[in-house]
């Protein structure tokens, strides 16, 4: 890689050797460079082509101050081995800007999240929640800085987000908060408090997070060959979780126009059922 320009420190413009410009990130690698110098390799943590870089894109990366940037890759470090994730560019540049308006709120001690977000959040998605905490002491630890509380649960959305069938950020707090409008269906139809840390609350919440964003992406479930005799044998054997399922049914098609169709329906009344009878921890 050939050194171009320097946005700044940790920020630069470089070309490679099939004459393809790269913004590339990595900590002090455009610093005491001159255009024609060598960049090492090892040094870039993360690269986008120039070209296909939108404006906005630039715009949010060379605003973000050095120490962000430092930041940054020090939570990708720590995220990426821990969830079994890797962070796209936009997702970076997300987590990045996200840290950098973090840092700003620090000093107004404004929480934007209240004690009952963090802990649906905590417990609807407790891996991603401890990845966040970790992050948030991790940029405490290198910035000084006192966070909100509330920044976890707005670290974990970002988290959240980093999975391949993933929405975006703003469907990811949608979910989530359908999600625990779901939990406390249960709950009330059954009147019991679900045990998070069981094995079956955890398939439970992640069968409702997958059918969830099909429904957001608008793909199709395949019940062509559903048998309508299997639909009627779990109202026959699980009345009580067919019932909460047509219960989650109308509340889902108020709130969000989305309608289950028979197979969701088949499995839905399975998983309710067995988070209700069978809590074994994992």
């Amino acid at each position: 890689m050939i050194f171009i320009k320097s946005f700044n420190n940790n920020v630069a413009l470089v070309e490679d050797l099939n004459n393809t410009e790269w913004v590339v990130i990595g900590n002090g690698i455009g610093f005491g460079k001159k255009t024609g110098d060598s960049i090492d390799d090892s040094k870039i943590t993360r690269r986008f082509i120039a070209a296909d870089a939108d404006s906005t894109e630039l715009n949010t990366l060379t605003s973000i101050s050095e120490q962000t940037i430092i930041v940054t890759n020090e939570v990708v470090k720590l995220v990426e081995p821990y969830l079994s994730v890797k962070f796209n560019s936009y997702q970076y540049l997300a987590l990045a800007d996200h840290i950098e308006f973090a840092l700003q709120r620090a000093s107004t001690a404004v929480d934007l999240a209240d004690g009952t977000t963090r802990w649906s959040v905590q417990k609807l998605f407790p891996q991603e929640y401890e990845a966040a905490e970790q992050s948030v002491n991790l940029i405490q630890q290198m910035t000084g800085s006192q966070l909100s509380n509330g920044e976890v649960v707005l670290i974990a959305y970002h988290f959240l987000n980093l999975r391949t069938d993933a929405p975006g950020l703003h469907d990811t707090i949608k979910i989530t908060k359908l999600i625990e409008q779901v939990v406390d269906i249960v709950q009330y139809e059954y009147g019991v408090n679900l045990d998070s840390d069981s094995f079956n609350f955890n398939r439970f919440i992640t069968h409702l997070r997958s059918f969830m964003i099909q429904h957001l992406k608008m793909i199709n479930s395949n019940n062509d060959d559903l048998d309508p005799a299997i639909l009627k044998l779990m109202i026959a054997k699980y009345p009580q979780a067919y019932q909460t399922v047509e219960r989650i049914d109308g509340f889902l098609q108020k709130k969000v126009g989305w309608q289950l169709q028979p197979d969701e329906k088949v499995y839905l009344t399975l998983h309710i059922w067995r988070v209700t009878h069978r809590q074994i921890s994992e």
